[in-house]
């Protein structure tokens, strides 16, 4: 079974959609900025319509770009986590915020709890495997 093209209802192309939202979430653009500098290249579209494909396309292009990132991380012999729990207050409540960063300082996962168990550990460590893979080596505080 073959994957329907997320672009297929817009008449504009799809590098152009890319473009737009590229341009926007890269660089610290406005809407605005982006429409003239879209209308210097001959291509004629509103701010909303940028808007509108970010909105749209925004997480497919971050799902890819993460993706990526990760399938070149992996490649290099370092792939190592960081792992650490950070106490917080949220409403006046104590809870536990744990933390999956890579050797590079990207913070990948995050996770908050009520309690500081075992189960929780578990959880969040497969919930973070899961979404990037294994990592050769993992550093935690030895609690």
């Amino acid at each position: 079974m073959t994957r329907r093209s997320p672009f297929r209802y817009f008449k504009t192309s799809p590098e152009i959609i890319r473009l737009a939202v590229m341009m926007y979430v890269r660089f610290p653009l406005s809407l605005r900025n982006v429409e003239y500098l879209l209308h210097e290249r001959g291509i004629e579209i509103s701010h909303e319509t940028v808007r509108f494909w970010w909105n749209r396309f925004g997480p497919m292009f971050a799902g890819e770009i993460r993706r990526n990132r990760i399938c070149r991380m992996r490649s290099f012999s370092n792939w190592q986590w960081h792992l650490d729990k950070v106490f917080v207050k949220i409403n006046g409540e104590q809870h536990y915020l744990w933390r999956a960063v890579d050797h590079e300082g990207e913070v990948l996962e995050s996770y908050v709890t009520i309690r500081r168990d075992r189960k929780a550990a578990l959880k969040f460590l497969r919930k973070s495997m899961k979404r990037y893979g294994k990592p050769d080596v993992i550093v935690t505080d030895k609690l």
